[in-house]
């Protein structure tokens, strides 16, 4: 069974629910990093902010590497990926990270995308599985990958 790594954000409440369709679809999933909450990054730098830790000094902390091997390893592990956007930093660096170690990437635009006018990029190329406007486009293009 394929290996997908669902990135988004934390503060998207679809990602659970977006898990569970490709779930469906007959892809292992790893979404588990959704578990730590919408506040989980201002927590840590809250918390690394009352010790007097700058920026750089919280990222060669233990929290932050823990967290971040977490990720890698099942990034490492996953044979593709999907961000969900909107989607910040880090999402993009994870997708990238895929992309470039070979891995199909996806991009699953806003479901709000077409009811604003929204800043286009050029660089979504990058994502050789295609950027789809819709969960049903996005899981046939997935289905058809399997």
């Amino acid at each position: 069974m394929p290996v997908l790594y669902l990135i988004g954000s934390l503060r998207n409440s679809e990602i659970p629910a977006i898990g569970v369709h490709l779930r469906s679809l007959g892809y292992e999933v790893f979404d588990d990093w959704f578990a730590a909450g919408k506040i989980a990054d201002d927590s840590w730098r809250d918390y690394e902010m009352a010790r007097g830790h700058s920026y750089s000094q919280a990222l060669d902390g233990w929290a932050a590497r823990d967290v971040f091997e977490f990720d890698y390893c099942h990034l490492n592990r996953s044979d593709l990926g999907v961000l969900v956007l909107p989607a910040g930093k880090s999402c993009h660096l994870e997708l990238g990270y895929l992309i470039g170690r070979g891995k199909p990437g996806y991009i699953l635009l806003d479901g709000e995308w077409n009811k604003v006018k929204p800043r286009w990029d050029v660089m979504y190329q990058f994502a050789k599985g295609g950027v789809y406007e819709t969960l049903d486009d996005l899981s046939a293009a997935l289905k058809e990958a399997l």
